[in-house]
């Protein structure tokens, strides 16, 4: 399937700005509201995200110094992370909030010089740059998830999340691979229903594995933002259960996921 790449780098853009409306209402103290990621504030959520559009820039860029970056990540484990973490508990909101604004930005412009036909270097394997892209589509909407969750403001969800649930199903085997275990062979059938009420569908119509609902929940699950338990999915079959239990649409370690029971289903 070909893909419109100057049309997702404007997707990514789209995303980068529904978020933005949120982070202008914010008042000093929903800043410092924890998340749902353990040991996370609003602040940490938005400090990843811009330390990553930084580094996604550079890989675009100036590969050979996102190498140096990257050998760092790698040798500082937990360590690089707290990094960047005191950076953004060190600023002031407004000081966060202008470091976000310009490196979700300066990524967008720099994505937009690319012809899509590139591979780029990452924390982990290289990727398509479509992928690329996609990986900071989906960053920033889960990531800007976990601050909506917890602030007075809203940012309701966009036929957008097509990249995200697409981007979920193709992660299916990495989901097992980050585990250490081998997916199984059976084949998993993916119906959603998007914000927009149009169906979309992914995998073999012959599958007997099926997993059934909104793009919404689905996206949730595979980025770990919802336990399935918390969401109105329907999933049938040893496969798909398997799956909706690992799902894992990010690159890094195995993450820990969402308790059953931190939220309402929404159905």
């Amino acid at each position: 399937m070909s893909i419109d790449f100057a049309a997702l780098v404007a997707d990514l853009a789209a995303e980068q700005d529904d978020l933005d409306r949120v982070l202008a209402q914010l008042a000093p103290e929903h800043w410092e509201l924890p998340t749902h990621a353990p040991g996370w504030a609003v602040r940490d959520q938005v400090a990843h995200l811009a330390f990553f559009d930084d580094q996604a820039r550079l890989a675009i860029e100036d590969p050979a110094a996102f190498e140096t970056v990257r050998e760092a990540a790698n040798a500082g484990g937990p360590a690089f992370e707290q990094e960047y973490l005191a950076r953004g508990r060190a600023m002031t909101p407004t000081g966060l909030y202008q470091w976000w604004r310009e490196s979700s930005r300066r990524l967008t412009e720099a994505a937009g010089r690319l012809t899509g036909s590139e591979r780029l270097p990452w924390f982990g394997p290289s990727m398509g740059a479509a992928s690329f892209v996609t990986a900071r589509l989906m960053e920033t909407w889960s990531h800007g998830l976990d601050v909506v969750d917890v602030v007075p403001f809203e940012r309701p969800d966009t036929e957008r999340l097509r990249h995200v649930a697409e981007l979920g199903v193709r992660t299916r085997a990495y989901s097992y691979a980050v585990r250490g275990r081998t997916p199984p062979e059976a084949p998993v059938r993916v119906e959603l229903v998007s914000p927009g009420g149009a169906r979309w569908a992914f995998g073999a119509a012959e599958a007997t594995d099926v997993i059934r609902g909104s793009a919404t929940d689905f996206c949730r699950v595979v980025t770990q933002r919802r336990h399935l338990a918390d969401t109105d999915l329907e999933v049938s079959g040893p496969a798909a259960l398997e799956w909706m239990e690992i799902a894992q649409a990010f690159a890094g370690p195995p993450g820990p996921g969402r308790k059953p029971g931190e939220f309402r289903k929404e159905g």
